[in-house]
């Protein structure tokens, strides 16, 4: 095991392998392997005769995935919204639970190499898939400032994105901007701290929705989700774990919508009960870390589980915003 996955903990372990495991027979999808935490959980549950395929894109991850010696295992290097296609290349059609943990691992924070943390100095990529793409120094360099302002706006919920972007706009003309502890500096310098969160770096906001940016995260999500509403069996349980609100409102409007179909029609539009589509989901459940997982692992205070069971109705293959 390598220092990664050893310090590497799995946010919501077992009620997120518990929850997508139910069918115990048949095919099971972890969309998101990160470092296996929880494809060994659901290994330990499913069936002798069931399968359990994860999906990454971060070369690391596969890596990671091979030393797992179960012959119901497999992985495959891509991401999860590319699951359909995928898995109708392999001959699937239909499977029977899919579970997303959407963010960025432990050891992607933890590795400076990765940029993804302004607390390390190291080279400004944050690249889930450091195979292809465009890193976030590639996209600084060019960016616009009102795309940069947009982003930080969007994606960080940043208050001060418009300073933000002009005061990078600024230093880039004058220097690359190749480092993350450079960008962490120039954003501290820009802007005040949290007054009511002290220990908040100034660069959190920006430097969560830079990452968003380069990697198209939430287009990603939403491709996923559809997906997996195409791909889930009647009874297969979808269930995803988000950690900030942009992901978790974008899941559970999706699930709402789809539970709830006569809930997207204007209240005051009077429609006869067969004029809705069926629902998609049911049995929609909100589940979060225990205290004590809490206490454990800080970084999983802001988890959010939610499940859903898939119906028998058809999907008409739209994500709301």
């Amino acid at each position: 095991m390598t220092e990664s996955q050893a310090i590497h903990r799995t946010v919501l372990l077992t009620e997120a392998a518990r929850e997508v495991s139910r069918a115990h027979s048949g095919i099971f999808i972890d969309a998101t392997f990160g470092r296996g935490g929880h494809s060994r959980a659901v290994l330990a549950r499913i069936a002798p005769d069931a399968r359990l395929i994860a999906f990454d894109r971060d070369p690391e991850a596969i890596e990671a995935a091979k030393s797992i010696e179960d012959p119901r295992f497999c992985i495959v290097h891509a991401p999860f919204s590319r699951m359909k296609e995928t898995l109708g290349a392999m001959g699937v059609e239909r499977v029977n639970g899919i579970l997303m943990d959407i963010g960025v691992s432990s050891p992607q924070i933890d590795e400076a190499g990765r940029g993804f943390s302004f607390r390390m100095d190291g080279p400004l990529d944050m690249r889930m898939d450091t195979s292809c793409g465009e890193t976030a120094a590639g996209w600084l360099a060019q960016a616009s400032e009102a795309d940069i302002t947009r982003v930080l706006r969007d994606y960080g919920e940043e208050r001060f994105a418009y300073r933000i972007a002009r005061a990078i706009c600024k230093a880039r003309s004058e220097t690359p901007i190749t480092r993350t502890a450079q960008l962490a500096d120039l954003i501290a310098q820009t802007v005040p701290r949290n007054k009511h969160d002290a220990s908040q770096h100034p660069a959190t906001r920006s430097f969560q929705a830079i990452r968003i940016e380069v990697n198209g995260e939430l287009e990603e999500l939403k491709k996923a989700l559809a997906a997996s509403a195409e791909l889930l069996a009647p009874g297969g349980v979808l269930a995803v774990i988000s950690f900030h609100s942009l992901e978790d409102r974008i899941v559970k409007r999706f699930l709402d919508a789809g539970a709830h179909p006569e809930k997207t029609v204007d209240a005051r539009i009077a429609l006869p009960a067969d004029a809705f589509a069926p629902a998609l989901w049911t049995g929609l459940q909100r589940i979060k870390p225990t205290e004590a997982e809490c206490m454990e692992n800080p970084r999983a205070r802001s988890a959010v589980l939610r499940t859903a069971v898939r119906t028998e109705a058809p999907f008409a293959g739209e994500v709301g915003k």
